[in-house]
């Protein structure tokens, strides 16, 4: 099975030792039975009977034995610490679970992992293979039920869980920097945020985590309800709600709709956090009253930021939490990285962490891969933030590039998932853009045009359109070599130190930009 969600943990804590007792418990509600090879019972005993003579059931094309009762778990010898989707990632010794989706059927690997020393294999239908083969009738919800069964394993574990339509990886950075300093901390890792996601990230709870920060995402109504059921925070974060996924869920309202799932599995003991200056801040409020009498407001309540300052790699503030007060230095840049570091310091705040453990871990916070890393060419400047994208965050990513030195250039690739809006979203991407007082934009994608037309509004802004990323990085490398007039006598800023932004979704892939331009 080839699902790139899956990723092989770096850990050196102890996973869990999963045992066909505990897999068949954890999965009872989904019907589960294990299903054994002849050629393995004729070495052992099952219900207290010699099975070396076992004809093959004539009933089961395979040549297995069925059972289901817990108690018969004992004749069958397994033991795994590892739960893998991906047969890429799979070593000896790990249990294969076969997801299917559209354009894939794990079950069609069950060999191929079992020739890569699988130990057993979980799954929605029989296969012939010489592995055992614990039976779901939903191998998805499988992969939730486990991850369950392992939270509930750790009922002490403090867990913070977090969603909004942008800035959810750079918190839960910010987080993990906060509690990582005092104790074995799990956060998620890369973007596995979804319903397979999450539960692959509860999988790796060891003995050891005291805490765990899980972010959330969906993309359409309902997912974060399971994945937040499945988690059980002891507090539940709203950063925003913003225009990702669009397209999927059709308005604003009902982003905050599913955002806000993420308060449903709370207790009255329990904590909500809120953006006080969303849009949705009121609708958020009132969804988490329902579940919880603990809501901490970040923005402009309980959880602030003054004297703010912003650099071009650095934000500095005083922290606000209640009647204390602390200087930031945040080594990232943008206003909205403050409002991440407050988002943060309130989640931090609702587990009984002191400001001054939370300002050294907001002080050492560093940015993921993607997410406004700079790298030097020459005298330019690439700043990278190609880890993904929706107009709340270019227009976030605007504003950084605007503090800035030398021509500013923001090279941006289209935005995914707007669906009718698209058009209409990146044409006011383009305003946005023209109005932050920055020199070039430089866009490439089917709503390339769009963007470059509302820039054109505006005016006081250098914007060109282009049909491939080829063209475009040809003409970026013509530009910071000195080579642009030569190439249409365009009326570009004359060349001189160029601070250059990518950004775009996923699906864009704008860092081949960045790796090409370093590779010249």
């Amino acid at each position: 099975m080839t699902d790139n969600a899956n990723e092989t943990p770096p850990t050196a804590l102890p996973l869990y030792d999963w045992q066909a007792n505990t897999l068949l418990a954890a999965t009872v509600s989904l019907d589960s039975q294990w299903l054994i090879p002849q050629a393995d019972l004729a070495h052992s005993s099952i219900d207290g009977q010699d099975n070396s003579n076992i004809d093959s059931l004539p009933t089961n094309p395979i040549n297995v034995k069925p059972f289901n009762d817990i108690s018969e778990t004992a004749a069958l010898s397994l033991s795994s610490t590892r739960i893998i989707t991906d047969t890429r990632q799979l070593q000896a010794g790990d249990i294969f679970l076969a997801l299917a989706g559209e354009n894939f059927d794990g079950h069609d690997y069950i060999e191929s992992a079992t020739a890569k020393g699988a130990i057993a294999a979980i799954v929605s239908r029989p296969t012939a293979t010489r592995i055992p083969q614990l039976q779901v009738s939903d191998t998805r919800l499988a992969l939730g039920q486990l991850a369950a069964y392992r939270r509930q394993q750790h009922p002490n574990i403090k867990i913070v869980a977090l969603t909004g339509s942008s800035g959810k990886t750079t918190c839960k950075e910010m987080l993990g920097s906060i509690f990582g300093r005092l104790a074995p901390t799990l956060i998620t890792r890369g973007n596995l945020n979804n319903d397979l996601g999450a539960p692959m990230t509860l999988l790796e709870l060891s003995d050891q985590h005291q805490y765990a920060i899980i972010e959330l995402g969906a993309n359409h109504v309902g997912e974060i309800a399971y994945t937040a059921d499945l988690v059980q925070p002891e507090v539940a974060c709203v950063l925003n709600v913003g225009t990702a996924h669009l397209g999927e869920f059709g308005s604003r309202e009902r982003i905050c709709q599913a955002k806000a799932e993420i308060y449903q599995p709370l207790s009255q003991q329990q904590y909500a956090i809120v953006p006080d200056e969303d849009d949705f801040a009121s609708e958020l409020r009132q969804v988490a009253q329902r579940y919880t009498h603990h809501i901490l407001g970040f923005g402009s309540s309980d959880i602030t930021a003054s004297a703010i300052k912003i650099t071009a790699d650095a934000s500095e503030f005083k922290l606000h939490i209640r009647d204390q007060t602390c200087d930031i230095k945040l080594p990232l840049a943008g206003e909205h990285n403050v409002t991440n570091a407050l988002a943060a310091a309130a989640c931090a705040t609702a587990l009984g962490i002191a400001i001054s453990d939370i300002a050294a871990g907001l002080n050492q916070a560093s940015p993921a891969k993607g997410r406004l890393t700079s790298i030097m060419l020459g005298e330019h400047r690439l700043i990278d933030d190609t880890y993904n994208a929706n107009p709340h965050s270019v227009r976030a990513a605007a504003s950084v590039l605007a503090a800035q030195s030398g021509t500013r250039i923001m090279v941006l690739g289209d935005i995914a998932e707007l669906g009718e809006s698209s058009a209409r979203e990146h044409h006011s991407l383009g305003r946005s853009i023209a109005e932050s007082d920055i020199d070039m934009l430089l866009c490439v994608g089917d709503f390339a045009t769009d963007s470059v037309a509302g820039a054109a509004e505006v005016g006081g802004i250098y914007a060109k359109a282009f049909n491939d990323k080829t063209l475009l990085l040809e003409y970026l490398q013509d530009y910071l070599n000195g080579r642009l007039s030569s190439l249409d006598g365009s009326s570009a800023p004359q060349l001189q130190p160029s601070t250059l932004l990518f950004k775009g979704s996923r699906s864009a892939q704008m860092e081949t930009l960045i790796a090409a331009l370093l590779e010249e």
